[in-house]
């Protein structure tokens, strides 16, 4: 029996790689004036308060805060969480 076109496990293989392993939603945010440690543990202190965060990466070096959480986050609870840091968001990378 051959199938032509995708399957449910090729959807389902589709939604994983966007969303990550066991339902879990990773993003990439820009960040700008991070300069150092001290930085990165400030913005990943602040991220992590939001409800559905479930890790924070911050790297000072490319300004970039991969967020991996149990829900998709709203961008602007994400900028106030920044802001709130002392830093600002630019966007997603």
């Amino acid at each position: 029996m051959s199938l032509t076109g995708p399957t449910r496990l090729d959807e389902e293989n589709d939604m994983s790689a966007q969303t990550g392993l066991s339902g879990s939603v990773t993003t990439v945010y820009k960040v700008t004036g991070m300069s150092c440690g001290h930085c990165e543990g400030s913005v990943s202190g602040e991220i992590s308060q939001i409800p559905g965060v479930d890790s924070v990466k911050a790297v000072a070096s490319t300004g970039e805060v991969t967020v991996v959480s149990s829900v998709p986050l709203d961008d602007e609870a994400v900028r106030a969480a920044v802001d709130e840091a002392g830093f600002e968001l630019a966007g997603r990378a």
